[in-house]
């Protein structure tokens, strides 16, 4: 598992109309790699509605069809959830993401 990868979670939720979701990891490797149970992730809508804290992805990445990273959903799932591996992205949107969650979390 490494960060910038993307994963289809079981998520059977009276509160979630899909089953599945793509999440991405965003963590550090650093926590990625130790013995911490979770990781932060970053909710795949098929929704974009153009906000700075939302990056596009798509076939590119491993889905299949357009959609959207919400860094401001980001949420901390058990990595034993992480199993069904889906893509990667690119360094160029890692660095897109990473521009989203300062931004969605006010940092400089």
């Amino acid at each position: 598992m490494k960060r910038g990868d993307l994963y289809r979670v079981y998520r059977g939720s009276k509160y979630d109309p899909k089953n599945y979701r793509v999440f991405l990891v965003v963590s550090r490797q650093a926590v990625i790699d130790s013995q911490f149970s979770t990781v932060v992730c970053a909710p795949v809508y098929s929704k974009y509605d153009g906000f700075t804290t939302q990056v596009e992805i798509g076939i590119d990445e491993g889905l299949k069809h357009d959609s959207a990273i919400y860094c401001d959903e980001l949420v901390s799932l058990p990595k034993f959830m992480l199993t069904d591996f889906a893509g990667s992205l690119s360094p160029r949107k890692l660095e897109a993401v990473n521009n989203a969650i300062r931004i969605a979390l006010a940092i400089g």
